[in-house]
């Protein structure tokens, strides 16, 4: 039994020595943040909110990032579905793809719209002769968040759907059900949890976008962009209001996820 006990010990002062460097990494994340949070009083912040170009930038993230998290889980379920259940090189293509714009730096991003989208492209011409311009709008606003924000539901949906046995699907249909229905009565509710994961991260990585939104629709201003401009013009202090209303976005996502992923069945 001493031996035992000995290894064990060994094995925890190995884990506490392995703590060390990973505890100056974490106080790297937490002081910056402190700092943040702590700059300023709390009624110094909530008077700066008040503003309404604070107003104005936060309503426009909140319902810019909804319709785009929309459109994200309206086009990537299906398409993590077809990945999950497709081999060969074609999906293996397909996936690159999909995930492109994770590994993308967002001002190259938002250059990569402008080609599509920009004043003088097709689609730019024909949204303008719509009434829809696709450049400085809210339109482009969309655009700019569900390009970065939609890989984050098509790489966490195809996870879980490939986590699903195929059999139980093979069952369904067996049953008389369709594809339509057996994805929709069978595999979705298994994959709930992470798909609404996926999708609230989505929505925080929309919410915080700001290089590609930059380039394509400076107004109506986001948060980020806000928070920019503020920098920019008259300095750190008045920054500080959007940037605590997203630090407090980032830490309700962190919950949601945290309390999804330790009930994994609900």
């Amino acid at each position: 039994m001493l031996p035992t006990r000995s290894r064990e010990t060994g094995g925890r002062d190995r884990l506490s020595i392995a703590l060390l460097p990973g505890a100056v990494l974490l106080a790297y994340y937490l002081v910056p943040l402190a700092a943040l949070v702590t700059a300023r009083s709390p009624a110094a912040v909530l008077a700066s909110l008040q503003s309404p170009d604070v107003i104005d930038a936060a309503l426009t993230s909140v319902l810019s990032a909804a319709v785009s998290t929309g459109v994200a889980v309206a086009f990537g379920l299906p398409l993590a579905y077809w990945l999950a259940r497709s081999e060969g090189p074609l999906a293996g293509l397909v996936t690159a793809v999909a995930v492109l714009p994770l590994v993308l730096p967002p001002v190259v991003s938002g250059m990569v719209l402008l080609t599509v989208v920009g004043p003088g492209t097709l689609l730019g011409s024909v949204g303008a002769g719509l009434g829809v311009p696709l450049t400085r709008s809210f339109p482009a606003v969309v655009l700019a968040q569900t390009f970065v924000a939609s890989p984050f539901v098509v790489v966490t949906a195809k996870t879980a759907f490939e986590d699903v046995d195929a059999r139980l699907e093979e069952v369904a249909r067996t049953l008389g059900e369709d594809r339509l229905s057996t994805v929709r009565r069978v595999t979705l509710p298994l994959v709930r949890p992470s798909v609404l994961a996926g999708t609230t991260l989505a929505f925080a990585r929309a919410i915080g976008e700001f290089g590609a939104t930059l380039m394509l629709a400076y107004y109506p201003r986001t948060m980020p962009v806000q928070i920019w401009v503020a920098f920019t013009t008259r300095g750190l202090d008045a920054a500080f209001p959007v940037a605590v209303v997203l630090l407090g976005v980032a830490l309700a996502t962190i919950a949601v996820v945290q309390a999804l992923d330790s009930n994994p069945l609900s």
